[in-house]
Formats: C-alpha cells, sequence, structure tokens
C-alpha cells in the first residue's frame, strides 16, 4: 500500500506520521465541540464568528508544528501576527488556519476545513487540507503531485484537463455566488455547472478534477488559501491574482487580492 514515506517530493527532514497525526489531532478536538448542543459562539471584531473548535485546533497545531520543525515559526489565524519588519526575515513559515469556515462550523453544513500549509521563500511548498466530517485529508507538494488520504489510503489526484473556456464547472462561495458568476462571464468563461461549497473546499474540488474554476473576489486572508493553493498547483492547476500575475505569500499585507483557481 502507497504511504505518505512513498510520495515523492516530500521534505525528508519532516516525520510525516507526526504531521499527519498533528492533524488528526486538532480534528478530533473540532469534531468533539461540533457534536454539542452549545457551541458557545463569540464574535470578533470584524463579526466574524470564534468558537472553542478554533482555539483548540489551533493550540494543538501550534504545539504540534513547533515540534516537527523547531525554530521555524507559525503564522495562524488564531495565533500573534508578528510586525512586518519581523515577518520578513522568515524565508520559511507554517500558515495556519485551524478552523476554516467557521460560519459553516456554526451552521452544522459541514463545510469547514483545517488548512496547514509550509511556505518558503513566499510560496506554499507542501499543503494539507482536512475535511473533519468526512476524515479526509488532502495532501499537495509543490512539483510533486497531490493526493487524498482516507481510510489509511493514498489515492493521487489531478486537476481536469482538455476543458478550455467553455463547458466549465465553477466552485463558487454561497454568499458571492452572483458576483463570481458576473465576474468570470465578463472574461469569457462560459460556466455550464456551478457547484456551491464553503471554506476551503472549493481548492480540494479544482484539485479533484470536479471543478474547474474556482474565482474569489471578496477578502480572504492568507491563511484562508496556502493550503489549497499548493494542493491545486500540485494536483496539476493554477492559483494567480486575477491579473494573472502570481499569488504570494508572508506578504506585508496578509489580505489576498482577488484571485483565481483553475484547473
Amino acid at each position: 500500500m502507497l504511504t505518505v514515506y512513498d510520495l515523492p517530493g516530500f521534505p525528508r527532514d519532516l516525520d510525516a506520521t507526526a504531521l499527519l497525526n498533528c492533524i488528526e489531532a486538532a480534528r478530533r478536538e473540532i469534531l468533539a465541540v461540533y457534536e454539542k448542543a452549545d457551541l458557545m459562539v463569540e464574535y470578533k471584531a470584524d463579526r466574524s464568528p470564534l468558537t472553542l473548535a478554533d482555539r483548540l485546533s489551533h493550540a494543538v497545531l501550534n504545539q504540534g508544528l513547533q515540534q516537527l520543525l523547531p525554530g521555524i515559526p507559525v503564522l495562524s489565524e488564531e495565533g500573534a501576527v508578528h510586525d512586518w519588519e519581523v515577518r520578513r526575515q522568515w524565508r520559511l513559515l507554517w500558515l495556519v488556519d485551524p478552523l476554516d469556515g467557521t460560519r459553516d462550523f456554526v451552521q452544522r453544513t459541514g463545510d469547514f476545513t483545517i488548512n496547514v500549509a509550509l511556505v518558503e521563500d513566499h510560496i506554499p511548498i507542501l499543503g494539507l487540507l482536512d475535511i473533519p466530517l468526512r476524515k479526509t485529508t488532502y495532501l499537495g507538494i509543490r512539483g510533486q503531485g497531490a493526493y487524498r488520504l482516507q481510510a489509511g489510503a493514498v489515492e493521487s489526484i489531478h486537476t481536469r484537463h482538455g476543458a478550455d473556456h467553455r463547458g466549465l464547472k465553477a466552485a463558487i462561495s454561497r454568499s458571492h455566488q452572483a458576483d463570481e458568476m458576473a465576474w468570470l462571464k465578463t472574461q469569457g468563461f462560459e460556466v455550464s455547472d456551478v457547484v456551491s461549497a464553503g471554506s476551503a473546499l472549493k481548492f480540494a474540488l479544482i484539485a479533484e478534477g470536479q471543478a474547474d474554476l474556482y474565482p474569489r473576489l471578496g477578502p480572504t486572508m492568507e491563511w484562508d488559501t496556502a493550503a489549497g493553493h499548493c494542493l491545486v498547483a500540485a494536483a496539476g492547476g493554477t492559483v494567480t491574482q486575477v491579473d494573472g500575475t502570481p499569488l504570494l505569500y508572508n506578504r506585508e499585507n496578509l489580505l489576498n487580492p482577488p484571485f483565481l483557481a483553475r484547473g
């Protein structure tokens, strides 16, 4: 049976089993909270929701990732964000969203993920996107390939090839569908089918060939996209700014510009 250690390009200084165990531990914390009747939702200054699951997942990932690569900083949505003068010196870092899709978590749609990416020189080189309710982890290794890990099995995945600007399937955020569909039309894309999904799940749909396009015109943060970006790129697709220029990470402003993921 294929294992993570058999995957070409997996960083050899990383303990693959320990990394996946860390993700699974965060998943267990999230699901334990999800099963409770009262999620005890709080709200940040920007009115985005925060739950105990966000905090517990952050604690597990922050500790586990620092043990995996001592000295490599962890930049997490729920952690401290260092000043740019400090961050600009980081050539290697972890970018983490301990619970992406907290609104979907609160609404119990199931569309929430754990996003973990290793970024080197502003480019994600390793991305893990975990879907807790499915007990499934997607793994992308830049330049080497993308994989779906489920029930102990490792399966290679690829974006859908052969599609041009016609007959495309778009993965669209539920809350931004009208604007994003209108934008795709202005760019000459002929969309014949749409799938709505929350959080970083849209990157997984692109990576495994279930959708061709994922435009995002609204605000996202770097920790929202780094893992999915790596996954799509490793599966054969691209993630760029809408003008086609590279989407980079650990910038002074951690707010992403509008982007387009393509299979």
